[in-house]
């Protein structure tokens, strides 16, 4: 299933350590599933069911056969395993419930705030599973590298936001472009909002060159980052083409992802 919803962090799985894998495949595999629920519903409610199924399963009130989920059976073998807190996994699945709605993300703040919950958190507890003692180092490393990486994820998403009528510019860079959420969904200002994309990319590549201020990660923590190493080509990317990345996909092609991944684990840098 993570081979096939989350392609990248499949492949940082197969360049983690042997022992590592399982867990870290659940955890990745979890976060897949909640990303993936405004996709797989027409309307909010029952995005919030399956969201609710995921509290319940951590709060031990799991629906029916857990075994029968086997994210869900492991996900709960990685939590025992490498004694994973809860509450940033269900922190994970409260801030996907704003994916279900068209509200915009509001302040800088508030999406930093989103992404530290969803790709901070990831990194995190990755880094929990390889490495607990070098993790509770890590923290505000994670913390950058993971708003980096949320911001290049809803980069590339942006087209497909656009279209449902979600915005995740941070208002304060929408006002700076005299932009709204209205006029930066009607797409008519080109000049506009290829200086908002800029700033947002700009604001990715800031985080990034934060996380690098830190050095290297620790060894044994390189696989929690290596796909950290994918985000910095699409902020580049991004800032250059403006608007552009409505009119071409900003991904790189697979085989090119895969060598950056290579690449990372090669050089220990993301």
């Amino acid at each position: 299933m993570l081979r096939d919803t989350d392609r990248d962090r499949y492949l940082a799985c197969l360049l983690s350590p042997a022992d590592k894998r399982g867990s870290l495949a659940a955890l990745y595999a979890f976060n897949a599933e909640i990303a993936r629920v405004r996709d797989q519903v027409k309307e909010p409610l029952p995005g919030e069911v399956r969201l609710q199924y995921w509290r319940d399963l951590l709060g031990g009130a799991a629906h029916g056969a857990t075994a029968a989920n086997p994210v869900a059976a492991g996900l709960l073998q990685a939590i025992e395993l490498h004694h994973l807190p809860l509450k940033p996994l269900l922190d994970m699945i409260d801030a996907r419930v704003f994916d279900l709605y068209d509200d915009p993300i509001g302040s800088r703040s508030a999406l930093e705030g989103y992404a530290g919950e969803t790709a901070s958190a990831l990194i995190q507890l990755a880094s929990l599973v390889l490495d607990g003692e070098a993790a509770a180092r890590s923290a505000d490393r994670a913390g950058h590298a993971g708003v980096a990486q949320a911001i290049a994820g809803l980069l590339l998403l942006m087209p497909l936001h656009r279209s449902r009528g979600q915005v995740y510019m941070p208002s304060e860079i929408l006002a700076a472009t005299g932009l709204d959420r209205d006029s930066f969904l009607a797409g008519a200002d080109r000049d506009r909002i290829s200086a908002a994309v800029e700033a947002f990319a700009g604001l990715g590549l800031d985080h990034l060159a934060k996380a690098r201020s830190y050095g290297r990660p620790p060894i044994s923590l390189v696989p929690a980052y290596l796909t950290v190493s994918l985000a910095g080509p699409v902020l580049g990317l991004a800032r250059r083409r403006g608007a552009g990345i409505f009119d071409t996909p900003l991904q790189p092609p697979q085989w090119r992802r895969q060598i950056t991944l290579l690449r990372a684990v090669l050089t220990k840098r993301y």
